[in-house]
């Protein structure tokens, strides 16, 4: 028996060696592919925007959304904060003055456009098992139906917690988020939200355009915005950017570090997964743990103990 537990952590420890052999090149696998060169981008200027909802209003009837419980008009649907969701891509909420300290950061409302902010590494593509939301190398993340098996890893895994589901329905329910318009890109048209805005609010261009037009609009206005653009850096950059004059987690923005989600899941997935790790893995400390605890020594002793009382009767 003894020879037969040796030999069984020999092969353990072989078994678990060989699985682990392919690290190195899983490490090289699991690294982000660089961006196909400059993207389009969208730059949000949310000391202009003054909360007319044209806006949502545009971005309803390119998407044949269905009407809102509330008419585009009524503006008094600001006053409560809101979320896009299957049936409103794009949300304008409405922030009051907060007094931080003795500081007094706004003395007007500030309005924010919020919607998928289709990051440069998106998480929701990374998450997604079937490949139904993927990045386009002009910018936009974009959903295909047909691919959706309605798993909703990727609401699970976005960090600005946008892709909403159509619960309400039951035979051929979707995941539904903003497009950034990507068919009127291709077209070499604007975005929907962007074409309606009156206070142009939106600047739609080349991200490296619009980071450079940030910056100028910073310098060239002291005091009106914070040193920030918004989805510059967080997790990973963001095609749409923001700049305010408020802090941004005072209006609606989580914060968020600068690495891209999917680079710390898929490196831990592919590590795991790479040549049957996990599962050799899990066999190695299963067997180990039923070896130390006598499992196969008194399965053995009460087969033998079978063996000799049939032979006895015998």
């Amino acid at each position: 028996m003894e020879i037969g537990r040796r030999h069984f952590f020999k092969l353990s420890g072989a078994l678990a060696a060989s699985s682990l052999a392919g690290t190195g090149t899983q490490a090289h696998a699991s690294k982000k592919t660089e961006p196909p060169g400059d993207t389009y981008g969208c730059l949000v200027d949310t000391t202009l925007c003054v909360g007319c909802r044209k806006c949502e209003q545009a971005c309803n009837e390119r998407h044949h959304l269905p009407d809102p419980n509330e008419s585009f008009e009524e503006l008094s649907v600001l006053e409560n904060l809101r979320r896009p969701d299957v049936s409103s891509y794009t949300v304008v909420n409405k922030y009051y003055p907060k007094n931080i300290g003795t500081l007094i950061w706004r003395k007007r409302p500030t309005f924010v456009k919020f919607q998928c902010m289709h990051c440069n590494d998106p998480s929701c593509a990374s998450a997604c098992i079937t490949g139904a939301l993927s990045k386009q190398p002009d910018g936009p993340v974009v959903y295909n139906v047909s691919k959706c098996i309605g798993c909703r890893y990727c609401m699970v895994a976005c960090p600005f917690q946008i892709p909403a589901y159509e619960y309400h329905n039951a035979l051929t329910p979707s995941v539904r988020k903003c497009t950034f318009c990507a068919s009127y890109i291709k077209e070499g048209k604007l975005p929907a939200c962007v074409q309606v805005c009156p206070r142009e609010v939106m600047t739609f261009g080349k991200k490296s355009d619009l980071l450079r037009l940030a910056r100028w609009k910073m310098k060239n206005n002291p005091g009106k915005y914070v040193d920030h653009i918004y989805g510059e850096h967080e997790v990973g950059g963001t095609t749409w950017l923001y700049i305010a004059s408020d802090p941004f987690e005072t209006i609606g923005f989580p914060k968020l570090g600068e690495s891209a989600p999917p680079r710390l899941t898929e490196a831990i997935q592919h590590g795991l997964f790479q040549y049957m790790a996990a599962p050799i893995g899990l066999y190695v400390v299963l067997g180990g743990i039923m070896w130390l605890t006598g499992f196969y020594r008194n399965r053995e002793e009460s087969t033998d103990e079978d063996s000799s009382g049939k032979g006895g009767n015998a």
